[in-house]
């Protein structure tokens, strides 16, 4: 089987969110969306995390990990930005 995407596997999990939402899904059904649900959640986190890390490798410096948290201001004026 083939690596499924992040956004492929986001959202179909949307999707199950959407559906278990409604409350029209039987017990059985219910569960095995569930249980769908978490594998996709899991595989999601799981590309979000090697994104991550190829992120911080990018910025790695010579000193070290130059890597800055975001805030949300731009560095030039403070403002936030939109």
């Amino acid at each position: 089987m083939a690596e499924e995407k992040f956004e492929k596997a986001l959202a179909k999990l949307e999707d199950i969110v959407r559906r278990m939402e409604q409350g029209d899904l039987t017990l059985e059904e219910s569960l095995k969306a569930f249980e769908e649900g978490i594998r996709l959640s899991r595989l999601c986190a799981k590309r979000l995390d090697e994104a991550e890390r190829r992120v911080q490798l990018l910025l790695k410096t010579e000193e070290g990990l130059s890597v800055k948290p975001y805030s949300g201001e731009t560095e030039e004026t403070g403002e936030d930005e939109k």
